[in-house]
C-alpha cells in the first residue's frame, strides 16, 4: 500500500496550497456538480426521486446533485426533500437549485403516508450524536422512522445510508471489512445502525422492495469532517487523538454520488454496499500533511495500533470506479478553507471514539 507522501505528493517542507476551485458561495454548488456515473445511473432509473431526511450534513449536497443531473438530462423528473428544516437556510438553498422541498416529521406515520409517490427513493434520516444521553430517540430514529419510510414506500427502489460503524472494529492488516464481514460493533449507536439496516432487509424481503444499503465511511468536504477535526485540533494546539489510528476518507461529492449509484444495485434481499475511497489513511500521517499546508506541527495523545473502522469498498468501485477526488486535494481544500476563516458546521465526527460512544 502506498504511504501517505506517496499519495499527496507532498514534500517535508510546507506544503503551498493552491487556490480554492470554489468561492464562499458557491462550494455547495461546486459538492454537487454530478458525475457522469450519476447521470448514466440516472438514465437507466427513470422518474422522481425523494430524499428522506434531506436536512443533514449531506442531504443539501445529494439533493442539489440530483436536481443538477435532471437539469442535465431534461428529463422533467423533480426531486423532493423531505426533512423538519429547522435551517430556513438551507432549505432555501434547495428550493433555489430547483429542489422541491417538503416539511415532515419521519417519525409520524400518517405524514410519511401523505407524502408523494416516487420510485426512487434515498434514505438519509438517522441519529448519532446524542445516542449516550437520548439512546430511546436514537432507536426511534434509527429503527422506527425506516419502518415507516419503507413501508410507504415498499414499491420503490430504495438506497437507505448506513454507515461502516455496523462492522466489527478491524486491522489494517486485514485490508478492511468487505460487504461479508462480521457486523458486531461496540457501542449503542452501531447496534441502532444494524437495526436500521434489520427494518429495510424485513420489508425487502416482504414485499420484493429493491434496496441497497450505503455502508458510509467518513465523508468529508471543508466544513466538516475527520480532516476538519483534526486540522482545528492543529490549529487550537491541541492534541490529535490517534486511538483509532486508521481511517477512510472520500470527498462528499464523490460519496453522493456512488450513493446514488447504488440505486442500481438495490435488489431484494437488500444489498449492503462499502461508500468510501481506497485507502486506509493513518491519523498521524494525516495530521502531519495538514500540519504542513498550515504551518504548524501537530501533538498527539493515545496509542496507535488498536482496531479501527475500516471499509473495503473494491466492490463498489468496481462498479462505479475509484472515488476521483484525490486526497491532495482534499487536504489542499481544507487548510486553504480554514486559513481563509471559512464556516465550519461545528459538527465533529468524533472518529477517535474506540467505544462506539457519541
Amino acid at each position: 500500500m502506498p504511504g501517505l507522501k506517496e499519495l499527496c505528493g507532498a514534500a517535508m517542507q510546507r506544503v503551498m496550497i493552491p487556490a480554492l476551485p470554489f468561492t464562499t458561495e458557491k462550494l455547495d454548488h461546486f459538492l454537487a456538480v454530478p458525475t457522469e456515473g450519476v447521470l448514466e445511473s440516472l438514465r437507466r432509473l427513470p422518474g422522481d426521486v425523494l430524499v428522506a431526511g434531506a436536512g443533514g450534513k449531506m442531504g443539501g449536497t445529494l439533493c442539489l446533485m440530483l436536481a443538477a443531473a435532471a437539469r442535465a438530462l431534461g428529463d422533467g423528473r423533480r426531486v423532493f426533500a423531505v426533512s423538519r428544516f429547522s435551517s430556513a437556510a438551507s432549505r432555501s438553498l434547495l428550493e433555489a437549485g430547483g429542489v422541491q422541498t417538503l416539511s415532515c416529521d419521519l417519525i409520524d406515520r400518517t405524514a410519511v403516508e401523505a407524502l408523494p409517490d416516487v420510485p426512487l427513493v434515498v434514505f438519509m434520516a438517522g441519529q448519532k450524536f446524542g445516542t449516550s444521553e437520548q439512546p430511546e430517540l436514537t432507536w426511534a430514529m434509527n429503527a422506527v422512522v425506516p419502518a415507516n419510510v419503507a413501508e410507504r414506500f415498499r414499491s420503490a427502489r430504495i438506497a437507505a445510508f448506513s454507515t461502516g460503524c455496523v462492522y466489527s472494529l478491524t486491522t489494517v492488516e486485514s485490508g478492511g471489512s468487505r460487504e461479508n464481514a462480521p457486523t458486531a460493533p461496540p457501542g449503542e449507536y452501531a447496534h441502532s445502525c444494524l437495526g436500521r439496516e434489520g427494518v429495510f432487509r424485513f420489508y425487502s424481503k416482504r414485499y420484493g422492495t429493491p434496496v441497497s444499503l450505503v455502508r458510509l465511511n467518513y465523508s468529508v468536504e471543508p466544513r466538516y469532517g475527520v480532516l476538519v477535526d483534526i486540522a482545528t485540533r492543529i490549529l487550537a494546539g491541541q492534541p490529535v487523538d490517534l486511538t483509532m489510528g486508521h481511517v477512510n476518507l472520500i470527498w462528499q461529492r464523490d460519496a453522493c454520488a456512488h450513493a446514488i449509484q447504488t440505486l442500481e444495485l438495490a435488489d431484494s434481499p437488500a444489498v449492503p454496499v462499502n461508500v468510501t475511497g481506497a485507502e486506509m489513511l493513518s491519523v498521524r500521517s494525516l495530521a502531519e500533511e495538514l500540519g504542513r499546508r498550515l504551518g504548524k506541527a501537530p501533538a498527539f495523545s493515545g496509542k496507535e495500533g488498536a482496531p479501527s473502522w475500516l471499509n473495503d469498498a473494491r466492490w463498489s468501485h468496481g462498479k462505479f470506479g475509484p472515488p476521483p477526488t484525490p486526497l491532495s486535494d482534499m487536504l489542499d481544500w481544507t487548510a486553504a478553507w480554514l486559513q481563509q476563516g471559512g464556516r465550519l458546521l461545528g459538527k465533529p465526527t468524533h472518529f477517535e471514539a474506540s467505544d462506539g460512544k457519541f
